[in-house]
């Protein structure tokens, strides 16, 4: 049975995987970028202010100034992006056990993505899409910790121990 929850776990990571992949990266968008020199694109495409992105989609949605599926997908997208990184992470890496370990690499991890998507611009540097997608992990790491989770999973860490939250 070990065998089987094991390679159901796998086959769902991959599946998790090849879309999040295809969203962050390979996703067709409106290049609005194209030809920016690169301080232009920096200006228009990064956002470091926590909250301005979540703010105003938020006030968007009060006051109906936006169509309102692009806030909705955009705050629940981001919020369940990272969802189920927060319970596949600690699973494949046994070390992962402690709630600053897994912030220290969600946060490694998020930065990486960011970066990524900025450098080959299929996306915005926007902390607001970190906080969204760190939140998102922070739920799927505490539906990990569940005891129901460890027990479902018949989760043993590298040393061999049960691993029950």
């Amino acid at each position: 049975m070990k065998k089987v929850i094991k390679t159901v776990i796998n086959v769902s990571f991959i599946i998790y995987l090849l879309p999040l992949i295809y969203i962050l990266f390979l996703r067709f968008r409106v290049d609005r970028m194209q030809g920016l020199d690169f301080s232009t694109y920096v200006m228009s495409s990064t956002n470091l202010v926590p909250f301005r992105t979540i703010n105003t989609y938020i006030q968007a949605m009060i006051d109906g100034s936006m169509n309102m599926y692009i806030p909705i997908e955009n705050l629940a997208g981001n919020l369940l992006l990272f969802l189920p990184m927060g319970v596949f992470l600690p699973y494949y890496i046994a070390r992962i056990n402690k709630i600053s370990q897994f912030i220290s690499s969600m946060i490694v991890l998020l930065f990486v993505v960011e970066a990524m998507q900025f450098i080959t611009r299929r996306g915005s540097f926007d902390i607001d899409d970190f906080i969204l997608n760190m939140i998102g992990a922070l739920i799927g790491y505490g539906i990990w910790k569940m005891k129901l989770t460890q027990k479902l999973l018949g989760y043993v860490n590298l040393k061999g121990d049960k691993y029950i939250a």
